[in-house]
């Protein structure tokens, strides 16, 4: 069994007899996944290895670890953590981690069976979701007649969708710091430093969008599939959605409900995702003579994403697109 944070010993060991084993069969995989990962140049010591599951967890170790560990995104880029399928170099990966940082909330349906398979007794797995205020997955309010055919996807009983509001990303960081001090206590300064740093960021983002947004407070944005709903409620705003999982196609009753939000809003600008272009969100804009602008909920990105900075930039531009969108409508 995999550590939690309750379980650890007081000082990391580093497991000599996994790296031997894996190595060889690590090294063909390095060529492929260099973008994923902060690697070590020669030379330097052996680094705290801690794989990430999905951008937002990437970017926030990142910010917090530095040059102190060696960060790897189990996802490869431009794939997001809806319905993944886990691979047999998860499976490696898994097996050379010191420590695995997830979201959780039911998110990473793909680590289930992957841990046990990895077999790395010593490894600490990350919550970051730990303490954080929830909120229930969305009702869509599809009848079973509506019920999307085909869709493995199963929504756990919290929406997990907790990175988008920086308030809740400022706790993830938090908790993401504790758990790579309590693994590497030697790193503590360090680790605290850069959380820090990045929690100054982080605030300043909130502060900024809370202006951005006030005058809309209470009015209604349309999404293509139901991620924003923390977002929402942070700032005092509503949301709607197309779809549960971007995977999913609209149903009639889909179709109907957010025509309903678009009419009783007055909306002009409807919200997808970058990876949905030509979605039916982009049809449904088309028929109802409504624009079609972005909200990028970071599930998945170029290389380019593995920035902490990325999220910053991202959300910044998020807040731009929708209090564009706004004010489109309160023309």
């Amino acid at each position: 069994m995999t550590r939690n944070l309750h379980q650890l010993a007081p000082a990391h060991k580093r497991r000599a007899g996994w790296a031997g084993l894996f190595v060889a069969t690590l090294l063909p995989l390095a060529s492929c996944t260099s973008a994923n990962s902060v690697g070590l140049k020669a030379g330097e010591a052996e680094k705290l290895r801690v794989v990430t599951t999905f951008l937002p967890m990437t970017d926030f170790t990142l910010a917090v670890a530095g040059d102190r560990a060696e960060v790897t995104q189990l996802l490869p880029p431009g794939v997001g953590p809806h319905d993944y399928q886990a691979k047999p170099q998860d499976v490696q990966s898994l097996a050379e981690a010191d420590v695995l940082v997830e979201n959780g909330l039911g998110l990473e349906d793909f680590l289930t069976g992957l841990i046990d398979n990895a077999n790395n007794p010593d490894m600490v797995v990350v919550d970051s979701s730990e303490g954080i205020a929830t909120l229930p997955a969305a009702d869509d309010g599809h009848s079973d007649a509506d019920a999307h055919e085909g869709s493995e996807h199963q929504h756990s009983e919290f929406d997990p969708h907790i990175w988008l509001d920086p308030k809740k990303a400022i706790q993830q960081v938090g908790n993401i710091r504790d758990a790579l001090v309590a693994v590497d206590p030697a790193g503590e300064a360090i680790y605290a430093a850069n959380a820090d740093a990045y929690i100054q960021q982080l605030q300043q983002l909130d502060k900024e969008i809370s202006v951005a947004l006030a005058p809309y407070a209470g009015q209604t944005f349309v999404s293509h599939h139901d991620f924003a709903e923390h977002f929402a409620r942070s700032y005092g705003i509503d949301v709607e959605y197309l779809v549960d999982v971007p995977e999913e196609s609209a149903t009639p009753s889909d179709m109907q409900r957010v025509i309903q939000a678009v009419e009783g809003s007055d909306l002009k600008t409807l919200l997808q995702e970058p990876a949905q272009p030509g979605s039916s969100l982009s049809a449904l804009a088309k028929e109802m003579n409504a624009q079609v602008s972005e909200f990028n909920p970071m599930e998945s990105s170029g290389p380019e994403g593995l920035s902490p900075d990325y999220y910053i930039t991202t959300m910044e531009q998020n807040s731009e697109n929708l209090e564009a969108a706004f004010a489109q409508s309160d023309r």
